[in-house]
């Protein structure tokens, strides 16, 4: 559940768990409250290691570019 909400909507989904409460109109009350908190907790956690993973592959690429000596 939590990677569909992600990817359907990856612009509302947070690295923070009370601005993930958007779970709860995606699923329309056919779960419960824990469920929900569930399923906005993991996503927190996809979010956090979706950054991670950006900062990672970033460093990766400043370590690989060149740098230009200055005059």
């Amino acid at each position: 559940m939590a990677k569909e909400i992600k990817e359907l909507y990856p612009d509302r989904v947070s690295a923070v768990f009370e601005e993930n409460k958007l779970v709860r109109e995606v699923l329309e009350g056919r779960f419960s409250k824990k469920l929900s908190n569930k399923v906005a907790g993991y996503l927190v956690n996809l979010k956090k290691l979706e950054l991670k993973k950006l900062k990672a592959e970033e460093g990766a690429e400043a370590a690989t570019e060149p740098s230009t000596p200055e005059p």
